[in-house]
């Protein structure tokens, strides 16, 4: 496997797609499959029309992102993608629909274009897997992923993003711009792909009980209306919350789900009048739930600790490049100092190339690591050399 990563801050999306194109397409001709980011500031209908055109033999998939990184590149209103190109390796790309509706048919539809299931040939299986976060239900999509696969395959990925905007994301499969879909790139190859995760918080209350949840509304804890859970935490630790505006707290104390030793996060984002409040993506209920902290120190160190794991996954052969995903609230909370966070897995990678972008929650669902659909949480993918 070659891979070859490429970005640009042009706004222009035919200059953008002939920039990324120009970096792409090496003296070996046209990648095998193109991964694609694409800030929503972007026209992604026409950025992925002359990306086809410019690379027609390469199955283009990707995602609307929240923040986008290339090696010391970092910003918003960027464009990153991956090519892979070479030998050792099979690719399919597809697309599931109606996320919303049926999250079993999704998960079908996007198995159906796997090869893997049938042709039972030697290889480890894989797939990056981004979703459409504001269609809900990543968690069972992720779960019907895992018995449609029979668990033989490892997810890695997130959910789209558009800036903390939560007014429009999309995937992309081809020259298709779609929503309440997800789409997976299948790889089936020859060695290992590392996946590592991890994300630096910790309890900072005593166990709440979800009591009543509906999608993405949190309806209440221990009985009482969720926002009064929240607010009695601020006064614990005299911290400032306005129900009016309460994004600045909850990027620094979001909710923890007991998984029997570690914690899913997610992340609040509104309190509503009747006091329930809004997380960015489900949470079951009768779930033990605890508020959770970390500091900038500990963000970095979980993100080193998922580049070392994927590392460690790919075992004595050569990384070649990485995908690495974040939460765009551990962008927002962190601030410049997101940088850091950067450079730390780059510095654990010893200089591999890198590429990913932020994202409204984060895929990894792999052997060794805790499962499933997360928030604030950093996944390091390592494709081997």
């Amino acid at each position: 496997m070659k891979a070859t990563i490429a970005a640009t801050a042009l706004a222009e999306a035919d200059g953008a797609a002939d920039a990324l194109a120009d970096q792409l397409c090496g003296p070996a001709g046209e990648p095998r499959a193109v991964v694609l980011f694409a800030a929503p500031t972007l026209d992604h209908a026409a950025l992925l029309r002359r990306l086809r055109s410019r690379m027609p033999g390469a199955l283009l998939v990707g995602a609307s992102s929240a923040g986008e990184f290339a090696n010391d590149q970092l910003g918003e209103g960027m464009a990153t993608a991956l090519g892979v190109a070479g030998d050792g390796f099979e690719v399919r790309a597809s697309a599931g629909r109606g996320i919303s509706v049926d999250a079993r048919a999704a998960s079908e539809q996007l198995v159906g274009g796997f090869l893997g299931i049938d042709d039972l040939r030697p290889g480890y299986r894989n797939a990056l897997v981004m979703t459409d976060a504001l269609a809900g239900y990543a968690d069972r999509l992720l779960d019907e992923l895992t018995l449609a696969t029979a668990g033989l395959y490892q997810f890695f990925g997130g959910g789209a993003g558009d800036n903390a905007q939560f007014q429009r994301t999309a995937v992309f499969l081809g020259e298709e711009v779609l929503t309440d879909a997800a789409i997976a790139l299948e790889i089936v190859s020859d060695k290992p792909i590392g996946v590592g995760v991890s994300h630096g918080w910790e309890p900072a209350s005593p166990p709440l009980r979800v009591t009543a949840a509906d999608g993405l509304k949190l309806v209440s804890l221990n009985g009482l209306p969720a926002a009064e859970a929240f607010q009695a935490h601020a006064q614990q630790t005299g911290q400032a919350l306005d129900p009016a505006a309460p994004i600045p707290f909850f990027l620094h104390n979001i909710l923890g789900i007991e998984t029997g030793g570690s914690y899913r996060l997610r992340v609040p984002l509104a309190i509503q009048p009747d006091g329930s409040v809004v997380c960015a993506a489900e949470i079951p209920a009768n779930a033990l739930v605890r508020v959770m902290r970390s500091t900038q120190g500990s963000t970095v160190e979980a993100a080193e600790a998922a580049a070392n794991a994927a590392l460690a996954a790919i075992g004595e052969h050569r990384p070649q490049a990485a995908l690495f995903f974040d939460c765009v609230a551990t962008r927002l909370r962190m601030g410049q100092a997101f940088s850091r966070e950067l450079a730390a897995v780059q510095d654990r990678l010893s200089g591999v190339d890198l590429m990913g972008c932020n994202t409204h929650g984060q895929i990894a669902r792999a052997e060794g690591q805790f499962a499933g659909f997360h928030n604030c949480t950093a996944v390091v993918c390592v494709l081997p050399a």
